[in-house]
C-alpha cells in the first residue's frame, strides 16, 4: 500500500507550483481517476494514492470528522475544484421571442399588405385630371387635401397594431420562461445532501458541497456530485441514466467505488468522499458537450464525425450509444460504417423534423381546431379577394369600357391593394389568434394559483391532464395517512398488550436484548427530535417505521441513543438493508470472544417464517414450531391487522465463536434460526380530511383505488376508514400475488383481457411489489373496456414508484416524503404530501379546460360574425363594411383580453358535480356550438339590417360605396360600434357552457374579467369619440351611443332565449375539436404500443443520440460487456423503458427484473466476451436505431 513516492512527487511539493497547490492532486488528476471504472480504478487508486483514505489526505479532509466547514477552506476549495453547479442553458432574450412571435404566417401576411399600402399611399399620379380619365371615383380634391393625404395612416395603424401583437406574445412567452425557471430554481433549492462536517452531520443545499466533503448517501438518494466509496452496507446504483445499462451496479471498496453524479441509489447505505462536482463531474462534462445548443450540436456531429481521431472510427456503435473499444476495423469496412452511420443520422434527424413534438390532450385538440378554422378563413379571404377583383375589372373595362391608360395604372394598384388587405382582413378575423394566448394565460394562472393549494407542478399541461383524470392510484402510507407511525400494541413474552405495556411487566433480559436490537438494527439517520413548536409533537426524521420502533423505546422509558453512541456506525460488521424484496433488515455485531449477533427485523409474515425460537415469558428461548406459527398469525397478528395495524416481528440469531466466520453472502443461510423478541402492530392514522376528499372525488366521477405494500388487512381496514370501500357493494381487493396469478398467462406474460376483467371492480391492491403498480397502471390506461378512455393519476413518493409515476398521465409526488427519483419521474409536487391537495389539483384541472372552452365560445361566435359580414359586405359593397383596423382592434385587442378575463375564471366547488370528458371530448359540445350560431344569427341579422337599412332609421348618410380616400362616415362607425358592444355583452353570456341561466353568478369573484369588460369599454369610446381617421370613425352623439348600448344589451336576453331551447332538439348540430382518434395515426408510428411512443419520444431520440456520441467521445476508455442490453433499443421496441434525456438528472430506467430476465440473454461477464462483440453488436446496432 506504500505511495510510490518515486513515480509521483509528494502532493505539497513544487512540481505543481499553481492554485492547487494547496491539496495533493489536481482537477485533472481527479478527473482522469472519475473516468476509469471498477477494476481499473481500484488500481489505479492502489497504484497512485495508496488507497481511499489516501485521496482523503491529500485532500485534506477526514473520512470521519468530514470537513471542518471553515468558510475560508471552502472558499478555496471551490477556487481549486469548482462549484458543484451546472449553469443553466441561456435562456432565449427577449428579442429572439421577438423574434419567433413575427414569425406567424397570418402576421407577416399582414405586414406585406401593410407596407405595400404604405408605398402606395405616398405616390401621386401626375396630372391632376388623371382621376376623371381613369373613371373611378375618387374623393373630390380640394377641400379634402388633407384626407387623401392621410392615405398612409390605414398602413401606419395595421404595422403598428402587428407590433403590439408581437410584444404581447412575446412577452408572455417570456414571462413563462421565467416563471418556469423560478420554478426549476426552487426545486432545485429544495433539494438537500447529508454531508458530515466537523463530525456532525448536517443537511447542506446540493450547490454548496465541495470537493473534499464526506457525504452520506442512502437508498432513494440522487447523487450529487462524483465521489469515490469510503464505506458502504449493500450499495446497488442504477447507473441508467449515465451508461443506459437497466442492471443495478454494486458498489464495494474492493471491486467497484467509484460513483457518479447523477446516478440513483437502489439499495443500501454509505458514506463517500467528494472527488468532483459540477463541470467537472461526468454529468457536468456531457452537459458541457451538449450545452453548444441543439442546432450547433447537429453541425458539430457531423464535423467530428469527419475529423474525429481515428480511434472514434474504430468503434462499433451498439444501439446504446456507447463506446466499445474494439480490434481496429478493416479499414474500408470502416468508412463504410462510417457512411451508413451519417446516413442513418440524417435520417433519423429528417423523421424527427417531421413529427413536432405532440402537445397535452387539449392542446392537440386545440391546435387541430385552429388548423381547421385557418383553412376555412383562407378560402373565405381568397374568395373575396377574387370576387373583388374581378368585379372592379369587368365592372370599369367591361362594363364601362374604358382603356387601361399607363398614368391610371398607379390608381388601379391602390384599389387591388385595398381589395387585397380586404381579403386579409377577413383572414385575420377567421384565424383565432387568442387561442394559444388564452390556453398559455390559463395554464400560467393555474400554476400560479396551485403552488397556493400546495401542488408544485413540474410540466404545465399536467394542471389541464388533471381535469380529465379518471382514476387515481394512490399510495396509503402518508398520502391518505399521516405518515407518523405509532406502536399501539405489541406481543412480548406470550402476553398480547392491546396498549403500550408499563416496563415493569416485562422481563429485565428481554426488555434490554429488544432495546439494542431496536437502537442497533436501524439506520442511524433515523431519530426522534424534539418538537419545533412548543405543545407540538415530537418529530420524526428518518424512515417512519423505524421512529415508531424507537418511539416504542422511549415509551418503554429506555433511551436508544447511549446505545448508538457505544455502537458507533464504523463498528456494525455487516448491514443487510432493507429492500422491496428483502422486507427485512439485519445489522450484525461482532463479539469479544469472536462469535456474532445478528440482530433482524422486518415484515411479521416473513421474519416469523425464518423463527425457530421465541422468547418465553421468563425471557428464556423456547421451540418455535409452524404450528405455534399458525396459531400466532391467528390469534395475534390476524386481529392486529383487522384493526388496520402494520406487524413488525423483532428478532435475533447468535453464531457462537467455534462455527468460525459463517458465509455472510448466502443470505438464505444467515437469515434462519432466529429467536423472536416481540411482534408489534404499528398504526398510521388516516389523515382526518381524507374520507371527505375521497368522496368528493367519487362525486367527481374518479376512482381511488389504494395500492399498497402493506399486507391485505391493514390495506382494507384503513381503506374502509379512508371510505373506498363502501359497506354493501362489489369490490375487490387483492394481494400482489393474487393480482399476478389472475392476470398473467402461463408463460408468465400480462394479458391486457385479463387485466381488464379485474380492473374495473379493484379498489385496494395489498403487498404489491414497484412493477405491480407499474402493471396496473398500465393496464388502466391502455385498456379500451369502458366508454371512454381512462386517464390516469398516480401518487407515490419511494423510488420503487418512478415507473408507475412516469406511465401514468398524471404523477404526483410526495414533497416532504418523496425521494429525488420520485420527484424527478413526477408531473406534480405536493408540498403538504396531501391527498386533499388532489382534489384540488382536479378542480384547477377541470377550470382549465372550461376557461378555454369559454373563451372558444366567446371568439367563435366573433369570428364567424365578422367573416360573414366583411365576405357578403365586400362582395355586395365592394368595400367590408369593417376596415382593416378595425378589425384588427376587435380581434387583437379584444381578444387578448377577453382570453385573460375569461381564462382566469376562479374554479368552483361545482366543477367537482360532474363527471370527467375523459380523451375523445370534443372541445366544443353541443351546448356550445348552439350558443355559438344561436348569437351569430342575432348579430348578423343586426349588422346587415343596420348595414342596409341604418341610414334611414338614424337618418344619416348612407356609407356604402364611398370613394377611395373618403372621409369615414356615421354610417360605418354605427355598424363598427354596435359590433364591439354584442361582442362586450357576449363576453359575458361566453362565462357559462353548459347551458346556465344565470349568467352574472360569482362575476365579483373574478376582478380581472370585471376590469377587462369595463376597460374594453371605456377604450372603445375613446376609439369612436376621438380614433378618427385610422380607424375610420367619426364621434357620435349620445343617442346613437344609446342605441348601441341598447342592441348589445340585448345580447343578454337573446342568449336566455337560446338557453331555453334544449340541445337534445337540435340533433343536426355537429361538435367540433376532437381528440385525435386512432384510426388517424399514420400507420407507420402504429407500433406496438402506438399512443405510447409520442412525438416527444422522437425528439428524445435524436437527443440521445447526439448525447450518446458525446459519452463516447468522453470515454474512450468503457469497456462495456453488457452491449446487449441497451435501453435505446428497448425503448423503440418496447417503450417501457422510456429514456429520456430532457433532465439530465431524469428518470432512472426501471425495469423490474422479472421482464429483465425475459428479455435478454445471459451474458457470462468474462474478457473474452469483448472478442464476440464488434460484429453482434454493430449488426444490432444498425436494427436497433
Amino acid at each position: 500500500m506504500a505511495n510510490n513516492t518515486v513515480d509521483h512527487p509528494p502532493g505539497n511539493s513544487v512540481a505543481e507550483g499553481n492554485h492547487e497547490g494547496d491539496f495533493g492532486v489536481t482537477v485533472m488528476e481527479l478527473r482522469g481517476l472519475m473516468e476509469l471504472r471498477s477494476g481499473e480504478a481500484v488500481a489505479k487508486i492502489g497504484d497512485t494514492y495508496g488507497d481511499v483514505q489516501g485521496i482523503c489526505r491529500r485532500l485534506k479532509t477526514s473520512p470521519i470528522e468530514g470537513l471542518s466547514g471553515n468558510p475560508v477552506d471552502l472558499e478555496k476549495r471551490r477556487t481549486a475544484f469548482g462549484k458543484n453547479f451546472i449553469p443553466p442553458k441561456k435562456a432565449k432574450t427577449f428579442l429572439q421571442l421577438v423574434w419567433e412571435a413575427l414569425q406567424d404566417v397570418t402576421l407577416i401576411i399582414l405586414e406585406i399588405a401593410a407596407i405595400i399600402s404604405l408605398g402606395l399611399s405616398f405616390y401621386h399620379p401626375p396630372g391632376g385630371d388623371s382621376e376623371s380619365k381613369c373613371g373611378v371615383p375618387v374623393a373630390c380634391g380640394v377641400e379634402d387635401e388633407g384626407e387623401s393625404q392621410a392615405g398612409w395612416i390605414e398602413g401606419a395603424a395595421i404595422l403598428f397594431s402587428v407590433i403590439i401583437v408581437v410584444l404581447v406574445t412575446a412577452f408572455n412567452d417570456w414571462s413563462k420562461e421565467k416563471q418556469f425557471r423560478g420554478l426549476q430554481s426552487r426545486i432545485e433549492q429544495e433539494q438537500k445532501f447529508t454531508v458530515i462536517r466537523k463530525g456532525q452531520v448536517i443537511q447542506i443545499p446540493v450547490a454548496e458541497i465541495v470537493v473534499g466533503d464526506i457525504a452520506q448517501i442512502k437508498y432513494g438518494d440522487l447523487l450529487p456530485a462524483d465521489g469515490i466509496l469510503i464505506q458502504g452496507n449493500d450499495l446497488k446504483i442504477d447507473e441508467s441514466s449515465l451508461t443506459g445499462e437497466s442492471d443495478q451496479v454494486r458498489k464495494s471498496l474492493e471491486k467497484d467505488p467509484m460513483l457518479l453524479s447523477g446516478t440513483h441509489v437502489m439499495e443500501g447505505s454509505g458514506r463517500m468522499v467528494v472527488s468532483a462536482v459540477g463541470l467537472n463531474s461526468q454529468t457536468g462534462i456531457i452537459f458541457t458537450l451538449l450545452g453548444a445548443g441543439e442546432n450547433d450540436e447537429e453541425k458539430k456531429v457531423k464535423k467530428s464525425k469527419k475529423q474525429g481521431p481515428p480511434e472514434n472510427r474504430n468503434k462499433a456503435k451498439t444501439q446504446d450509444g456507447i463506446a466499445l473499444e474494439i480490434q481496429p476495423l478493416k479499414s474500408e469496412e470502416a468508412a463504410e460504417s462510417e457512411e451508413k452511420e451519417e446516413k442513418e443520422e440524417a435520417k433519423t434527424v429528417k423523421k424527427v423534423n417531421v413529427t413536432k413534438k405532440e402537445k397535452s390532450v387539449l392542446q392537440g385538440k386545440l391546435t387541430r381546431l385552429a388548423v381547421q378554422i385557418g383553412k376555412a378563413g383562407l378560402i373565405m379571404s381568397a374568395v373575396t379577394v377574387i370576387i373583388l377583383i374581378l368585379y372592379f375589372v369587368i365592372d370599369t373595362f367591361g362594363v364601362q369600357r374604358r382603356p387601361w391608360l399607363t398614368e391610371c395604372t398607379p390608381i388601379y394598384i391602390q384599389y387591388f391593394v385595398k381589395f387585397f388587405i380586404i381579403g386579409v382582413t377577413v383572414l385575420v378575423v377567421a384565424v383565432p389568434e387568442g387561442l394559444p394566448l388564452a390556453v398559455t394565460i390559463s395554464l400560467a394562472y393555474s400554476v400560479k394559483k396551485m403552488m397556493k393549494d400546495n401542488n408544485l407542478v413540474r410540466h404545465l399541461d399536467a394542471c389541464e391532464t388533471m381535469g380529465n383524470a379518471t382514476a387515481i392510484c394512490s399510495d396509503k402510507t402518508g398520502t391518505l395517512t399521516m405518515n407518523r407511525m405509532t406502536v399501539v400494541q405489541a406481543y412480548i413474552g406470550d402476553t398480547h398488550y392491546k396498549t403500550v405495556p408499563d416496563p415493569s411487566v416485562i422481563k429485565p433480559e428481554t426488555l434490554e436484548i429488544m432495546v439494542n436490537s431496536i437502537a442497533i438494527n436501524s439506520a442511524y439517520t433515523t431519530k426522534i427530535l424534539p418538537p419545533e413548536k412548543e405543545g407540538g409533537l415530537p418529530r420524526h426524521v428518518g424512515n417512519k417505521t423505524e421512529c415508531s420502533l424507537l418511539g416504542l423505546v422511549l415509551e418503554l422509558k429506555r433511551d436508544y441513543q447511549p446505545i448508538r453512541d457505544e455502537i458507533p456506525e464504523e463498528k456494525l460488521y455487516k448491514v443487510y438493508t432493507f429492500n422491496s424484496s428483502r422486507k427485512s433488515m439485519s445489522t450484525v455485531l461482532k463479539n469479544s470472544d469472536g462469535g456474532f449477533r445478528m440482530y433482524s427485523k422486518g415484515a411479521s409474515e416473513i421474519v416469523l417464517r425464518k423463527c425457530s425460537r421465541i422468547l418465553d415469558a421468563q425471557g428464556q428461548p423456547r421451540i418455535f414450531k409452524p404450528k405455534d406459527r399458525d396459531e400466532m398469525v391467528r390469534k395475534v397478528i390476524e386481529p392486529m391487522a383487522c384493526d388496520g395495524l402494520r406487524t413488525i416481528c423483532v428478532a435475533y440469531r447468535d453464531f457462537p465463536a467455534e462455527a468460525g466466520e459463517p458465509e455472510w453472502d448466502s443470505e438464505n443461510d444467515i437469515l434462519s434460526d432466529l429467536t423472536c423478541i416481540a411482534v408489534v402492530g404499528i398504526e398510521d392514522p388516516v389523515r382526518p380530511e381524507v374520507p371527505e376528499a375521497i368522496a368528493k372525488c367519487q362525486r367527481a366521477g374518479i376512482t381511488v383505488r389504494m395500492v399498497t405494500g402493506d399486507n391485505i388487512n391493514t390495506a382494507r381496514a384503513i381503506a374502509t376508514k379512508c371510505g373506498i370501500l363502501l359497506p354493501g357493494e362489489d369490490f375487490l381487493c387483492l394481494e400482489g400475488k393474487e393480482f399476478n396469478q389472475q392476470i398473467r398467462n402461463d408463460k408468465g406474460e400480462v394479458e391486457q383481457e385479463r387485466l381488464d376483467k379485474v380492473w374495473p371492480k379493484l379498489r385496494v391492491l395489498a403487498r404489491s411489489s414497484p412493477t405491480d403498480k407499474h402493471t396496473l397502471v398500465k393496464g388502466i390506461i391502455d385498456s379500451t373496456v369502458g366508454e371512454t378512455r381512462q386517464v390516469v393519476a398516480v401518487t407515490g413518493d419511494g423510488t420503487n414508484d418512478g415507473p408507475a409515476l412516469k406511465k401514468a398521465d398524471v404523477g404526483f409526488a410526495m414533497g416532504i416524503a418523496g425521494t429525488d427519483v420520485a420527484k424527478e419521474a413526477s408531473d406534480i409536487i405536493l408540498t403538504d404530501d396531501n391527498f386533499t391537495s388532489i382534489v384540488k389539483a382536479v378542480m384547477w384541472g377541470r377550470n382549465v379546460y372550461d376557461s378555454i372552452s369559454k373563451f372558444l365560445q366567446f371568439q367563435l361566435t366573433v369570428n364567424v360574425v365578422a367573416v360573414i359580414v366583411a365576405f357578403t359586405g365586400a362582395c355586395i359593397t365592394q368595400d367590408s363594411p369593417l376596415k382593416a383596423v378595425q378589425m384588427l382592434w376587435v380581434n387583437l385587442i379584444m381578444d387578448t383580453l377577453a382570453s385573460l378575463a375569461l381564462a382566469t375564471e376562479p374554479p368552483t366547488e361545482s366543477l367537482l358535480l360532474r363527471k370527467p370528458y375523459g380523451r375523445n371530448k370534443p372541445l366544443i359540445s353541443r351546448t356550445m356550438m348552439k350558443n355559438i350560431l344561436g348569437h351569430a344569427v342575432y348579430q348578423l341579422v343586426i349588422i346587415f339590417t343596420l348595414l342596409f337599412a341604418g341610414e334611414n332609421f338614424f337618418d344619416i348618410d348612407s356609407g356604402r360605396n364611398a370613394p377611395l380616400h373618403s372621409p369615414p362616415t356615421e354610417h360605418y362607425t354605427i355598424v363598427f360600434n354596435v359590433f364591439v358592444m354584442m361582442q362586450l355583452f357576449n363576453e359575458i353570456n361566453a362565462r357559462k357552457i353548459h347551458g346556465e341561466r344565470n349568467v352574472f353568478e360569482g362575476v365579483y369573484r373574478n376582478p380581472i374579467f370585471c376590469s377587462v369588460v369595463l376597460g374594453t369599454f371605456a377604450l372603445q369610446i375613446v376609439i369612436v369619440q376621438f380614433g378618427g381617421k385610422p380607424f375610420s370613425c367619426t364621434a357620435l352623439t349620445i343617442d346613437q351611443w344609446l342605441w348601441c348600448v341598447f342592441i348589445g344589451v340585448g345580447e343578454l336576453l337573446w342568449g336566455q332565449l337560446i338557453s331555453a331551447i334544449p340541445t337534445h332538439h337540435l340533433k343536426f348540430l355537429k361538435e367540433a375539436g376532437h381528440g385525435i382518434t386512432k384510426e388517424e395515426i399514420p400507420e407507420e408510428e402504429l407500433t406496438e404500443g402506438a399512443d405510447e411512443i409520442d412525438h416527444a419520444e422522437m425528439e428524445l431520440r435524436r437527443g440521445q443520440i447526439l448525447w450518446f456520441r458525446g459519452l463516447n467521445r468522453i470515454q474512450t476508455q468503457i469497456k462495456v460487456v453488457n452491449a446487449f442490453r441497451s435501453s435505446l433499443y428497448e425503448g423503440l421496441e418496447n417503450p417501457e423503458s422510456r429514456s429520456s434525456i430532457h433532465n439530465f438528472m431524469a428518470h432512472p430506467e426501471f425495469v423490474p427484473l422479472s421482464e429483465e430476465e425475459a428479455r435478454i440473454p445471459p451474458i457470462e461477464e468474462t474478457g473474452d466476451e469483448i472478442e464476440a462483440l464488434p460484429s453482434a453488436s454493430s449488426g444490432e446496432g444498425e436494427g436497433g436505431e
